[in-house]
């Protein structure tokens, strides 16, 4: 399995993952520093090179490059969220085309945020896509509507969107440390609101998704790659302070978050937005959750 931009959060978790079963992993990184259950390959996400021999008969190509959004939508910034998916997408499809024995699969990633903002029913994978005023979302809805266009252009044997909502895992730099660290300073409570929709997947059932989507011939098109069971910001936050023993959490209003992330370098939009969404496909094609509801998911992780 060939993980292109694969050093960080989603990547390592992956590379522990097939290291278990015995999956050669390649991780192609900007970095040459080397990932447990993984080999490094040094690539700069824009252009081809060395690097794109690796791709020579793999069963399988997951694309994860893309600055993390956790910041500050400075020009610079909002420029380097956007390269960094479109052109290594791009170069991607560059490497695809050259190889004699293309990757029998490639999966590209996305993000469930494309959904348009809502408190109404949820959005599978026929819902509706768009930005929100009340949400103030337009420039992440531009990177997703950006980043699958680019893979759109792509041509590979078969071909899969990874929609992806907020993914709990153990590995250093995901949302979950943060989540956790607030609910055991007893600031767990409701932010904003708490009304609106957080759509999130536990970490071992985002690595069998990937693994069903490779094994099954007919997967292709877009997927969503969340739990069936989202549940509101207030929901979640009660329900993360349970395992850390905390009966009461401080609830933060939408000027506080504002100030909040001012300070953090990061966007209320992270945690305001209501993001709704259900794996629908997934669901009608037979897959089975491990861990759908996130009482459960959170006691095995927290």
């Amino acid at each position: 399995m060939i993980l292109a931009g694969g050093a960080g959060f989603l990547g390592r978790t992956l590379a522990k993952w097939n290291a278990k079963r015995d999956v050669e992993t390649v991780i192609l990184s900007r970095s040459a520093t080397p990932i447990d259950g993984a080999r490094v390959v040094e690539w700069d996400g824009r252009t081809l090179g060395a690097w794109a021999s690796e791709l020579e008969g793999a069963a399988a190509l997951v694309n994860l490059a893309g600055r993390s959004v956790n910041c500050r939508y400075t020009t610079k910034n909002r420029r380097q969220m956007i390269d960094s998916r479109v052109l290594s997408t791009r170069v991607l499809g560059e490497a695809v085309r050259s190889c004699a024995t293309p990757p029998a699969v490639w999966l590209n990633s996305s993000t469930a945020t494309i959904y348009r903002h809502t408190f109404g029913p949820a959005h599978d994978e026929s819902g509706e896509i768009g930005a929100a005023a009340e949400a103030n979302d337009a420039f992440s809805v531009e990177i997703a509507q950006a980043w699958e266009a680019e893979f759109a252009k792509a041509i590979a044997p078969r071909k899969i969107v990874l929609r992806t909502a907020m993914v709990l895992g153990r590995e250093p730099g995901g949302v979950l440390e943060v989540l956790r660290r607030l609910a055991k300073c007893w600031m767990g409570g409701r932010m904003g609101r708490g009304d609106q929709y957080v759509s999130w997947i536990h970490e071992e059932d985002f690595c069998r998704v990937i693994d069903w989507l490779i094994a099954s011939p007919q997967a292709q098109g877009v997927y969503n790659l969340s739990s069936p069971a989202p549940l509101t910001n207030g929901e979640m936050m009660a329900a993360m302070r349970r395992p850390c023993g905390r009966w009461l959490g401080l609830p933060a209003a939408r000027w506080m978050l504002e100030v909040g992330a001012f300070f953090l370098r990061t966007e209320t939009e992270l945690i305001l937005k209501s993001r709704r969404v259900v794996p629908g496909r997934l669901i009608q094609e037979g897959f089975r959750f491990s861990h759908p509801e996130l009482e459960g998911a959170l006691t095995g992780l927290v």
